[in-house]
């Protein structure tokens, strides 16, 4: 579709039409809702380009089946007012809701999509030139995870073949059609090596898919790397430009308490308003680490327990702190995380400013995605060598006490919410989670000797239960140990 516009929900209508009943629309509300409009069509359109972008460049599929599924439901509607341009020779992504409000998303290898803004197309592609190899390390012929081979065939004894299949059918089955589950990728580890994985139809074992809040997960690691080398500490305060003045109350947030999200900063994570601030930082805002900085605190630092992807995106603008250049800090998660690891699928997005959209725009393959969790699973160490520091995992892994019920860890899910109709979560104590957006998910069942992943696309009012669906997985599998 090489510089041919498409339209979000727009297929069978005029462009007319639409355009008749935007000028409706916005007739009815007035000028007093313009700037409202104005804010709202800006993240429509970052929306869209993004989405789209990383679509078509990163996984590979066709626009049709992004607006069909992506871009398209409850709390999507006014989608139909957008439009998008994709030029797949310069691999980039414009949009607008009639000119209003337009945003572009630019490809770049190895760093995903990045929406301008704030700085020049040139200028970003002159930052990308050179940081990664032209081309991708040879894919290896050994056996997963050291390699790339997969070979599912005979289960190891002690698992239950038959109950594993049935949860995998339950997990891909559609029993309810006004509340999808749309899984897309699901992975088993057991042992280390892949036992089972499925794909629904126009997924792939080679697809990168979004993790969304995985990227948490992610970022725990890549904090865990800087403060092994020494460049950082739990203890450090004074962590943002924003925060430094000598009387300002923010001077005293831990590095600690970023991870445990009790920094007590302000940040709204409602995604169902265009206008709150996870929506507007992720799809509005070029500098997001700066946007999630400038928040005023709400409570004393270290006493009050609130989830925010602003958190994390903080930490990626500390991360990059401690880099003199702006290529080694964007070379960093591959070089010291990606590649150890056979990551090859795996891209996370920097936002204009160059920060990296941690808390949110991590890519990878379902597969890929089970190397990170098998490398916190085998406590920070690959194949014999160590990563994450020494303790690191058990750190992440320590209750973060003000949580509801001891839930969260350090950038770390320890629980699960109580299923419907079940009680307590039918799952082992000792799993813990990184957990995403539209049920994006890395389980660790130690016990088990276990990662299950699962990626999908199951929105609010989805049949889905994350306890429910994987439970069953874990219970085909024997205990580990005495």
């Amino acid at each position: 579709m090489d510089g041919h516009q498409i339209r979000g929900g727009l297929f069978g209508l005029s462009r007319g039409i639409w355009f008749c009943l935007l000028l409706v629309l916005l007739t009815t509300i007035g000028a007093v809702g313009g700037p409202r409009i104005y804010a709202t069509a800006v993240v429509g359109s970052g929306f869209m380009a993004q989405t789209l972008c990383e679509g078509v460049f990163i996984s590979g599929r066709e626009p049709q089946s992004l607006f069909a599924e992506e871009m398209a439901g409850k709390g999507y509607e006014l989608l139909v007012f957008f439009q998008a341009e994709i030029d797949r020779e310069k691999k980039q992504v414009s949009a607008s809701a009639f000119g209003i409000g337009g945003q572009t998303a630019i490809f770049r290898e190895g760093l995903g999509c990045t929406l301008l803004d704030g700085r020049s197309e040139s200028d970003l592609d002159a930052q990308a030139a050179g940081l990664f190899p032209a081309s991708a390390p040879a894919h290896s012929d050994a056996s997963w995870p050291e390699g790339d081979r997969v070979e599912l065939g005979a289960l190891p004894e002690g698992i239950d073949g038959q109950a594993l299949n049935r949860a995998i059918d339950g997990i891909f089955a559609e029993p309810d059609p006004s509340h999808l589950r749309r899984t897309r990728a699901l992975v088993v580890v057991h042992r280390s090596r892949i036992v089972a994985e499925r794909y629904a139809p126009g997924f792939t074992a080679a697809m990168p898919l979004i993790g969304w809040s995985v990227g948490k997960g992610l970022t725990n690691a890549l904090i865990g790397l800087r403060v092994k080398d020494g460049r950082l500490a739990l203890s450090d305060t004074g962590l943002m430009p924003e925060w430094r003045g000598k009387n300002d109350p923010r001077r005293a947030i831990t590095l600690d308490q970023l991870m445990r999200m009790t920094s007590g900063l302000a940040f709204d994570e409602s995604y169902g308003d265009t206008d709150s601030d996870v929506v507007r930082m992720l799809f509005a805002e070029g500098d997001k680490a700066a946007f999630a900085a400038d928040k005023p605190l709400l409570f004393p630092p270290g006493t009050h327990f609130a989830y925010s992807s602003g958190t994390t995106t903080i930490l990626a603008g500390i991360l990059r702190q401690t880099f003199a250049e702006e290529t080694d800090y964007l070379a960093y998660p591959r070089l010291r995380l990606f590649d150890p690891l056979g990551m090859r699928s795996a891209v996370l997005e920097p936002d204009a400013s160059g920060t990296f959209a941690a808390s949110s725009f991590f890519f990878a393959t379902a597969r890929d995605f089970a190397r990170l969790g098998l490398l916190f699973l085998h406590d920070g160490v690959w194949q014999g060598t160590r990563i994450l520091p020494e303790g690191w995992v058990a750190y992440s892994l320590t209750p973060t006490a003000i949580s509801p019920e001891a839930e969260y860890g350090a950038h770390m899910w320890l629980k699960l919410p109580e299923s419907a109709g079940g009680g307590e979560p039918p799952m082992p104590g000792d799993a813990y989670y990184m957990l995403g957006h539209d049920e994006q998910i890395v389980a660790v069942v130690p016990s088990r000797d276990l990662v299950i992943v699962r990626i999908g696309l199951t929105r609010e009012g989805g049949d889905w239960d994350t306890a429910r669906e994987l439970a069953p997985i874990v219970a085909a599998f024997p205990a580990e140990g005495p």
